[in-house]
């Protein structure tokens, strides 16, 4: 399998890596894996991989059928061999506002404790649904308790925990749309806040900022009824 360098460090860049092999659609699959794949909501790293004679652009990162990450070139040419060495660039700018829309969707499912029923995560516009039946009184207020926290300046950081400690555990898990990875024996955790000033502990693969501070200002936007008990609340950045 590939080393998930996005997972040990989701400020890195650039890194080198050899190609491991060619997938039948025409992607790459490096031996280290500097792209996020589409999963959890969060869209896949786009960027450039380059090598001695030649490049390609990257539209898209997925997972594979047996668990591999594959770079999706933005059109097809010809791949670098198998073993050639590469660098991959990433397109830190797309990447670094999925991580800030990832944790203030995370800090959103704290000032609406309500489950969560699907959401998605984009560059300039974000969304969480939950199970809502009746429309927010004050808008306003959430919106003011959402950068509130995000103003603490809390750590986000990951611990991990067995599948059986999940199993154990079921209030952890707050989207109802989509199961944590379980299987591999382990299961990732993002926790914002530490001890005392811990706000939100849940199941995550995806990326995220090391402080809410980064985050920045956010708003809501529309709150939509989406189905009998559904609304859909959208989140945006400010810059």
């Amino acid at each position: 399998m590939s080393e998930m360098l996005f997972r040990d460090d989701p400020y890195m860049t650039r890194a080198m890596a050899h190609v491991a092999a060619h997938t039948p659609e025409g992607g790459i699959i490096l031996d280290r894996c500097l792209f996020y794949p589409t999963g959890g909501g969060q869209p896949g790293d786009s960027g450039r991989v380059q090598w001695n004679g030649g490049a390609l652009d990257l539209a898209t990162t997925v997972k594979t059928d047996d668990g591999e990450v594959a770079l999706v070139p933005a059109a097809p040419q010809a791949l670098p061999p198998v073993g050639t060495e590469v660098e991959q660039v990433l397109d830190w700018d797309r990447r670094y506002k999925h991580m800030r829309m990832h944790s203030a969707l995370h800090l959103l499912s704290v000032v609406i404790p309500l489950p969560v029923t699907g959401g998605s995560i984009g560059p300039e516009k974000s969304r969480l649904d939950f199970d809502m039946p009746e429309a927010p009184e004050d808008k306003e207020a959430l919106e003011d308790s959402l950068n509130a926290l995000i103003d603490r300046d809390l750590a986000v950081t990951e611990d991990w925990i067995t599948d059986e400690e999940l199993a154990a555990n079921p209030g952890l898990v707050k989207t109802m749309s989509v199961a944590p990875p379980r299987g591999a024996g382990q299961v990732r955790l993002v926790r914002i806040g530490s001890e005392g000033d811990q706000v939100d502990l849940q199941p995550c693969g995806g990326t995220h900022v090391a402080r809410t501070g980064e985050i920045g200002r956010v708003r809501l936007g529309k709150i939509e009824k989406k189905g009998r008990q559904n609304r859909r609340v959208s989140l945006h950045l400010d810059s």
